[in-house]
């Protein structure tokens, strides 16, 4: 607050020591002169000027006249900035007559005077009163803008919470499911297996905190996760990994990756009887980090893939995260195989 009126009475100095130094600057231009009553005459001003225009300030605040303005309160604002104009050159034109501020051989009546300085000082005001509510349309503009980005802000944050919020236990159930398949065949198998899911665990939870995580970590958790459905899988589950060691550091986003893998095994392998192949594929094209997932399967209307939790939320995420600098694809690959194809900006790393 301090600092609005520090600057509003900056603004208010400026501009009227300026319009002082203006006239005085014509003067000397066209009449090549100034005179001892030009310094005292302009001061008055300069003077009155600040007052009224203050005062037509507090009136401006008081009668909230203050943009966005109702239609049906312009007359107000009319009949004060008017009033305002005639009494800032009433007082102006009084105190010069009272001083004698003027020539004696040259002396007009006084309303005279106030003419010549309704039709000469008046503009001032009228610039002033613009000036004001320019400034205060552009502010509400500014801060509309900024409530506006914080909105949308607020809006992607709760969209990638409520995202996260389904993953996660879609995630877990799987991984229990597989667990459970080994309780009784291989005891042995299952610790191993439980302490496998609980790093996954760990890395989902601490995942919740940020938007992305380095591709690596990502991929360490897809790792434990395929370790987990091979046992359910045994050998109908073939797991291949291409991946270029200079993407680890990429950002991508959390549990995404894991989301799509599982998609693979749910709509791809599981649906095979003798199994089938996933492969992880990390490279760098066309200026995009590319993530490549393929699986065993074909890819139809009815079985879910092109409208799935997994497709829907890989694209939200996308478009939440990176705008139009993402994509995301998914399409059969020749006769046995699916491809999701997920396209994001290369970040650049400063070591």
């Amino acid at each position: 607050m301090r600092s609005r009126s520090s600057l509003y009475w900056c603004c208010q100095l400026g501009g009227w020591l300026f319009y002082g130094l203006s006239m005085v600057f014509f003067a000397y231009i066209f009449e090549n002169k100034t005179n001892h009553i030009l310094y005292p005459r302009i001061a008055i001003t300069i003077l009155f000027g600040l007052i009224f225009t203050h005062l037509l300030r507090e009136m401006i605040v008081r009668l909230k006249l203050r943009p966005p303005i109702q239609v049906q309160k312009w007359w107000l604002l009319t009949a004060v900035v008017v009033s305002s104009i005639v009494l800032f050159n009433l007082a102006n034109s009084a105190v010069v007559e009272w001083l004698r501020l003027y020539d004696p051989k040259n002396k007009v009546s006084v309303e005279m005077r106030f003419l010549s300085n309704l039709i000469f000082d008046s503009p001032m005001v009228l610039v002033w009163i613009s000036v004001y509510y320019i400034w205060h349309y552009v502010e509400l503009g500014s801060k509309a803008e900024i409530q506006k980005v914080r909105l949308e802000s607020l809006v992607k944050e709760l969209e990638l919470k409520t995202i996260k919020s389904h993953i996660n236990p879609h995630f877990i159930f799987n991984a229990l499911n597989s667990i459970r398949a080994l309780v009784d065949e291989n005891p042995e198998r299952a610790r191993t297996a439980i302490t496998e899911l609980s790093n996954i665990l760990r890395s989902s939870m601490q995942a919740e905190k940020m938007e992305t995580v380095p591709f690596e970590r990502e991929l360490n958790i897809v790792k434990d996760y395929l370790a987990l459905e091979h046992i359910r899988f045994e050998d109908r589950l073939q797991i291949e990994y291409d991946i270029d060691e200079d993407t680890l550091d990429q950002p991508v986003p959390p549990m995404m990756l894991q989301t799509l893998v599982e998609n693979a095994i749910k709509h791809g392998i599981g649906k095979q009887k003798n199994g089938g192949l996933v492969k992880v594929i990390s490279d760098y094209r066309d200026d995009h980090h590319e993530l490549i997932i393929q699986n065993s399967g074909q890819m139809n209307d009815n079985n879910g893939d092109s409208d799935g939790f997994g497709i829907n939320s890989t694209r939200n995420r996308l478009k939440l995260l990176f705008g139009g600098q993402a994509s995301f694809a998914i399409r059969n690959l020749g006769n046995d195989m699916v491809e999701a194809v997920v396209k994001m900006p290369v970040q650049q790393l400063h070591l």
